[in-house]
């Protein structure tokens, strides 16, 4: 890692992150399924792709981080387009004609939300495990870390009609075989995290840890008080900040310790 690409990628996830909360904050301004929050999804997606690419770029080298964002969008994106063929794993569900551009029907922006918000997950549950974390914790933990996003990212996305289900479920019409779907996905992306980017150091990226914690709560009181939403809140919220409170507490207690 040379000096000039340690800059650049500072700047880029400053600049990538601004974007991200100036999107985040004026969606619910904007009427519910208009062009305008069409816009911001990308805006925000993107943000939160290129904020965490530049940060593992930073931390891991740009081929290898270059190489895991790649496989993570290519998997994943083949992954949505089984899922909307078959209905495994996530149920039947469908793409709208809402986002642009698409491949194959799969929105663009939806495999970079998998990197986006993966790596960001893996970093969490890496720091939330501490002195216990192993492999196969960080692959566990950061599945449910990355699911536990998800819980805010369908009712949301599903409300806007950037895509539907067959059947309706129980949780905003979301069926439960999604969140299956959801950690079983993420098992195989933080499969690939581990050999792609593993935690050669023993300290979690605090850059990326905290982009977590920041998505928990930004997203927590979104739903709260702009969507008003006190269901998603509540329960995206339970399952988001838990990880990131912990998180947070061992980042901030090892670095006390030293």
């Amino acid at each position: 890692m040379t000096a000039t690409t340690d800059r650049w990628a500072d700047r880029v996830a400053a600049a990538a992150g601004v974007a991200t909360i100036a999107g985040m904050i004026a969606t619910p301004l904007l009427p519910q399924r208009g062009a305008g929050r069409r816009m911001l999804s990308s805006v925000v997606v993107g943000g939160m792709f290129a904020v965490s690419t530049a940060n593992s770029v930073k931390r891991w080298g740009a081929a290898r981080a270059g190489g895991a964002a790649t496989a993570t969008a290519v998997t994943t994106g083949a992954v949505e387009r089984v899922g909307t063929t078959t209905g495994l794993p996530f149920g039947q569900y469908g793409y709208t004609e809402a986002l642009r551009p698409q491949i194959a029907h799969v929105p663009v922006i939806v495999p970079l939300a998998w990197f986006g918000m993966g790596l960001p997950s893996r970093e969490a549950a890496h720091a939330a495990l501490g002195q216990h974390s192993t492999p196969v914790r960080r692959i566990a933990l950061g599945s449910v870390a990355m699911t536990a996003w998800d819980l805010f990212l369908d009712p949301q996305m599903v409300g806007e009609g950037y895509w539907s289900w067959v059947k309706r479920g129980v949780y905003r019409g979301i069926p439960l075989s999604n969140y299956a779907g959801w950690l079983l996905t993420g098992f195989g992306i933080m499969t690939l995290f581990e050999i792609a980017l593993p935690p050669e150091r023993r300290d979690p990226d605090a850059r990326l840890v905290g982009q977590y914690g920041y998505m928990s709560v930004m997203q927590t009181l979104g739903f709260a008080k702009y969507f008003r939403d006190p269901l998603v809140a509540a329960v995206g919220g339970l399952g988001m900040i838990p990880i990131a409170v912990a998180a947070g507490r061992n980042l901030v207690g090892e670095r006390i310790s030293r």
